[in-house]
């Protein structure tokens, strides 16, 4: 991960970068809004730590031209304590706020935030299944409900995470034994009988023809 920090306080400038460095990132550094926004334009950042009040071009503008272009984290570090410089870094696309002085250590840790949260976002979302057809039987995982052929079936608890259990794992043969460890989540003790009533109860819901779905 590599860091800008813009600030025309060299003590600043060099406080902040060895602590990042120290903490594993890469740091790069500008004294002023023009350096940083050559930096942006020809280097890979993924965070930006700037000073509002800076020389050449301040925080706020160079703050405009990142979002004309960029999505990446932006904290803002001012001795401007007044809550309309916060507001209005804060509306022009601003992450975070830190007023000088500052901690190390919050700053810190603000910016492994940011970087979790803007990481988070990016990474595209895996498509979670909702649902699962077998034969003119389907199950809607979200809502925790049974269909056959369309129509809503009512079942227990054990009954509904059983049939989940045989739709999850077509074509495949278990013993009453897996299957209770399976369904009622105990290494240990084993009920013979109550798998094959609640199986027996699944029957009845669901088959229109004996042993159609269960065997």
């Amino acid at each position: 991960m590599t860091i800008l920090i813009a600030d025309d306080e060299m003590d600043i400038r060099n406080l902040i970068k060895i602590s990042l460095e120290e903490n594993g990132y890469d740091v790069l550094t500008a004294r002023n809004g023009k350096e940083a926004w050559d930096i942006l334009m020809s280097q890979n950042i993924d965070l930006a730590i700037l000073d509002v009040m800076m020389p050449v071009m301040d925080g706020f503008n160079l703050l405009r031209k990142i979002r004309e272009c960029s999505t990446i984290p932006v904290i803002f570090l001012t001795a401007r304590t007044e809550d309309m410089d916060k507001v209005l870094g804060l509306g022009l696309g601003a992450d975070d706020y830190l007023s000088k002085p500052f901690s190390v250590a919050e700053l810190i840790a603000r910016v492994g935030a940011q970087l979790r949260r803007s990481n988070e976002y990016l990474q595209p979302r895996e498509k979670v299944t909702t649902s699962i057809t077998y034969g003119n039987l389907s199950i809607n995982k979200e809502k925790c409900c049974v269909f056959k052929d369309g129509e809503l079936i009512e079942l227990g608890a054990k009954e509904y995470k059983l049939l989940l259990y045989f739709m999850e794992n077509p074509e495949r043969v278990f013993t009453k034994r897996q299957l209770y460890q399976a369904v009622w989540d105990d290494e240990f003790y084993y009920d013979d009988n109550t798998v094959m009533v609640h199986i027996s109860r699944i029957r009845s819901r669901i088959e229109d023809e004996p042993h159609l779905f269960l065997l």
